[in-house]
């Protein structure tokens, strides 16, 4: 146990075993609907299901372990959505690749990363982000979470006139989600070690109380891992087309990491003058992670928003991730367990909603809004690319866009208004590409 905590620098951040175990459990319960999403999601690509979540679980449990033994950050992986929809949308039904081909996309966007962790370039990005867009993002994340998190309490749901409204509050799902949502906040407001653990633990049983989960057993052998394992194919992929989906795939997944990356940085505390600490180690993690899912058989991996929930819980080191990735080799085992806890349930409406876990995204949403009071907004050439930041990543629902759209207006507002050199220099080059994206997106 002393090596544990001296590994993973214990006093140094103010934390203990106990502490990192629940946060590494709160974590993984927030984030293990994608073990089931994910196969259903590939599997429209023509993937096997079963070798999918498999290959999930696997490469999940890989990248948490990576992420906490090398890097010592409290970030947990996985699949990320919206790459695997990019996978399996567009790339496989949309352009008419094969899912193996895919595969080696996918393959090849993560020797990319690798390639560019290497040599520190992302490392620069992350620093040549402004002070101002970085607390920003962090807060813009943390609408997008708190977004997530009432869309699957059931409390909004979408509307054809007004985008979205108030959900049907008194049905069973959402009191679920209220009662867990209010003893975490009741909690967490009196200092309650494990508040959102305990949240989580109250929905669950109201859920079950109420009949709205049931658990049909608890072992299970996992499936075979066979008809995704190498199955990758590289045949033919240099092509203009090729390199294209390599270059979104890239895009994509750059900017999400760099998002969660810092806004989960930001709330644990790791920001040291304005600049992460072994942010190349983590980034290393993200490529690694990549090629390996490749070649087990699942899309882009890389860090997970979900992971501020255990930061949340107090999570601060690289032991909240080994948990998580613990927990996703268990899964493999108790797919049952699991998958009662995070059971998808229906509203009167025909869709779905995970009430168990979606009082956490709330809570850590609130939470990660706190580091809007770090911005200047007296200084309006830096506050109102940071309020396009944080809008837009909700509004859009996509963390990339969001950053983008701040790069660009931070660039533009402070040239015209004469701040020019208040620019970071590799911000220049990197506005330009991504208003030339936008230029020619179709």
């Amino acid at each position: 146990m002393e090596f544990i905590k001296k590994y993973f620098c214990f006093e140094e951040r103010g934390t203990a075993f106990k502490t990192e175990f629940g946060a590494g459990l709160a974590t993984f319960l927030t984030m293990s609907y994608i073990i089931f999403v994910q196969p259903a999601v590939l599997g429209a690509a023509g993937m096997d299901k079963g070798a999918v979540f498999t290959a999930t679980c696997l490469a999940s449990a890989l990248a948490c372990f990576i992420m906490g033994l090398y890097a010592n950050y409290p970030i947990a992986q996985a699949p990320l959505m919206g790459e695997n929809f990019f996978f399996t949308y567009a790339v496989v039904l949309g352009m008419g690749y094969s899912w193996e081909k895919a595969l080696g996309l996918v393959f090849i966007s993560g020797l990319a990363f690798l390639a560019l962790a290497l040599t520190k370039l992302r490392e620069r990005l992350v620093d040549a982000v402004p002070e101002s867009l970085k607390y920003a993002i962090a807060s813009g994340i943390g609408l997008f979470v708190a977004l997530i998190g009432f869309k699957e309490a059931g409390l909004i749901i979408a509307s054809p006139s007004t985008l979205v409204k108030l959900g049907a509050v008194t049905s069973a799902p959402v009191v679920c989600a209220l009662l867990g949502l209010i003893v975490m906040a009741v909690l967490f407001s009196r200092n309650v070690k494990g508040a959102v653990l305990i949240g989580i633990l109250a929905s669950g049983a109201a859920a079950w109380a109420a009949g709205l989960i049931h658990f049909a057993g608890v072992l299970s052998a996992p499936p075979s891992l066979a008809p995704t394992l190498f199955k990758l194919d590289l045949k033919g992929l240099i092509t203009p087309d090729a390199l294209a989906v390599v270059l979104i795939f890239l895009f994509m997944s750059l900017f999400d990491t760099l998002g969660t990356l810092l806004g989960v940085g930001v709330q644990a505390g790791l920001l040291k003058d304005g600049k992460l600490e072994r942010v190349s180690r983590a980034l290393v993690s993200d490529a690694v992670a990549t090629t390996a899912g490749a070649l087990m058989g699942t899309s882009t991996v890389s860090s997970f928003i979900e992971s501020a929930t255990g930061v949340a819980q107090g999570g601060r080191t690289g032991l909240t991730a080994v948990v998580v990735g613990v927990f996703f080799l268990l899964s493999l085992f108790f797919s049952p367990l699991v998958g009662a806890v995070n059971a998808a349930l229906p509203l009167a409406d025909g869709s779905f909603i995970h009430p168990v876990t979606a009082p956490a995204l709330i809570l850590v949403g609130a939470l990660m809004m706190s580091s809007v009071c770090r911005i200047d907004w007296r200084d309006m050439s830096a506050a109102i690319p940071a309020f396009i930041t944080m809008a837009l990543i909700p509004f859009t629902f996509n963390i990339a866009d969001g950053i983008a759209f701040g790069f660009i207006s931070f660039v533009l507002i402070k040239t015209f208004t004469g701040k020019y050199k208040d620019v970071p220099p590799l911000l220049w080059p990197i506005s330009a590409l991504l208003a030339m994206r936008y230029a020619f997106l179709k």
